[in-house]
């Protein structure tokens, strides 16, 4: 067994001993469960060190034990880890190989963490284990919050064993959300309904897979300025090139904007229930939230909003037209109002392409106060490449520049949104397909009698869920058919679920699904 040394004050442990045996044979198609189960005794070492095991079991639908592994970690004592007296790691670093039939184990090497984190998908600096800082109190980001089945499935898989998705995972100290929808819900990806995130369920246009496969120079950094697509929006948009940034979507420019303009303890003004990255970002920065609900029907409080102006002197209000979740839009009355006060307006056009009303961006030019930002994730079908841009005054988009990080976007990201500007046809079709959708969905979930859906502009529709009905029950209850909606666990909107438009055939599963609920 070997430790590895941590740094003065980190918090973490390590995996210091993995032990895996195959049992017996099985037949590769069945369906199997795995089993986790946690050691209840946490052994104190000479040093006062804490071990424990975690083991996971892999069954057969019998019931019968078909491979098994127990993992031991570390986490060294207090006093040791404030002292930075932790043992130095053992001299010789080496990776597991798969097992073949029979028994094996291996002692891993103190670089262990990072090769269990490489499986994993963990993107915690300090390849602190999920479990261990489940039972210590700490927070962690493996991915899906896999624990130890990655690693069984990746051993498994090398040993020649090929199991069907599991359709069951037994363990009580994992919330189930925190699985990948493949384990939530027992079935294939392409078996699943996904209308809870607003993505195109097109894709983009075939110009984009035949880029991204022919990169000339995948190894070179990526131009910090993005100029062949920043000059290809300037043209679309008819905006100067010298007013548009990108960024690694536009979560990433809603950041750097707060970075650039908020000092500790200043306020922005949001207008809840809206995106929620706006409060997420500013309680980042440490800057203060200032609260204007919006009024019945989702409309803005534009009179509440100049009082909070007034009142608060906030440094940016959010706004996002149209809005997420609702689908509303803001009235160019409204807007105006709102821009004619003493404070930076920042207006959301993420979904803005599935409305009837041209996007403000050009604005920015003939209003100082005025930011628009755009998507390349909704409506061209790129949401996992992560591209965003921004129109900025050109008084303000200077200092952006000092503080962005220069290889924010990627090499694969521009390219991708540059090939998709290329072929407008293709999406202004899917736009209009979805459009069409979106209109026959919002037909069919009137028929519904617990459900009240709303008038959207966007590709989603929001649901109040009424006649006594529960709307988290009703979302649990399509996930179990395959059928993935949103829910929200905030107070303003637990009695809601917004569905995302997707393909006709997905509209037929969902309102299949609903009908056998009414």
């Amino acid at each position: 067994m070997c430790t590895r040394e941590f740094p003065v004050g980190v918090l973490g442990g390590v995996l210091v001993r993995y032990r895996a045996r195959k049992l017996c044979a099985f037949d590769s198609a069945s369906t199997l469960s795995f089993k986790l189960e946690l050691d209840p005794t946490l052994r104190q070492t000479e040093k006062g060190d804490t071990e424990f095991e975690i083991s996971t079991k892999t069954c057969t639908p019998a019931g019968e034990v078909v491979w098994e592994e127990t993992s031991t970690f570390l986490s060294l004592n207090p006093d040791r880890r404030r002292a930075g007296k932790a043992e130095p790691s053992a001299p010789a670093d080496h990776a597991a190989s798969a097992p073949a039939a029979g028994s094996a184990e291996w002692d891993l090497g103190s670089n262990a963490g990072r090769q269990f984190a490489a499986v994993n998908g963990d993107v915690n600096p300090i390849h602190m284990h999920a479990m261990l800082a489940r039972l210590f109190g700490f927070r962690s980001n493996i991915a899906h919050g896999m624990f130890l089945l990655a690693r069984s499935l990746e051993l498994m898989q090398a040993a020649g064993v090929e199991p069907a998705y599991p359709q069951e995972v037994k363990a009580a100290f994992l919330r189930p959300a925190l699985l990948p929808a493949k384990l939530q819900l027992g079935r294939r990806p392409e078996e699943i309904v996904k209308l809870d995130a607003n993505e195109n369920p097109y894709g983009p246009p075939p110009e984009v897979r035949a880029a991204l496969g022919s990169m000339p120079f995948p190894n070179i950094y990526p131009d910090p300025e993005t100029r062949q697509l920043r000059s290809a929006l300037a043209e679309l948009n008819n905006v100067p090139m010298e007013n548009l940034l990108v960024g690694c979507g536009a979560d990433e420019l809603i950041d750097l904007l707060m970075r650039c303009v908020l000092d500790p303890g200043d306020k922005i003004v949001d207008c809840p229930p809206t995106f929620t990255m706006y409060v997420f970002d500013a309680a980042v920065n440490n800057a203060h939230t200032v609260t204007v609900p919006r009024l019945d029907g989702f409309r803005l409080d534009v009179a509440g909003i100049t009082a909070a102006v007034t009142e608060h002197t906030p440094k940016i209000v959010f706004l996002t037209s149209p809005n997420n979740p609702d689908g509303s839009m803001i009235q160019e009355s409204e807007f105006r109002a709102i821009l004619k006060l003493p404070v930076l307006v920042v207006l959301d056009e993420a979904y803005i392409e599935f409305s009837d009303e041209p996007s403000r961006m050009a604005w920015v030019l003939d209003h100082p106060n005025l930011v628009v930002l755009r998507t390349f994730s909704k409506s061209a079908g790129l949401a996992g490449l992560r591209v965003g841009y921004g129109a900025f005054p050109k008084g303000m988009i200077d200092y952006l520049w000092r503080a962005k990080q220069p290889y924010n976007v990627s090499v694969a990201s521009e390219t991708a949104a540059c090939a998709a500007l290329t072929n407008k046809e293709y999406l202004q079709d899917v736009r209009d397909r979805l459009v069409s959708e979106r209109e026959r969905l919002f037909s069919q979930l009137q028929g519904i009698p617990f459900l009240e859906p709303y008038p959207s502009s966007a590709n989603f529709i929001l649901c109040k869920v009424g006649a006594g009905r529960d709307a988290r029950q009703i979302k649990d209850a399509l996930a179990k058919e395959g059928i993935m909606v949103r829910h929200y666990a905030k107070k303003e909107l637990s009695g809601y679920i917004r569905i995302s438009v997707g393909l006709p055939e997905h509209t037929d599963k969902l309102m299949t699904g609903l009908a056998a609920l009414a």
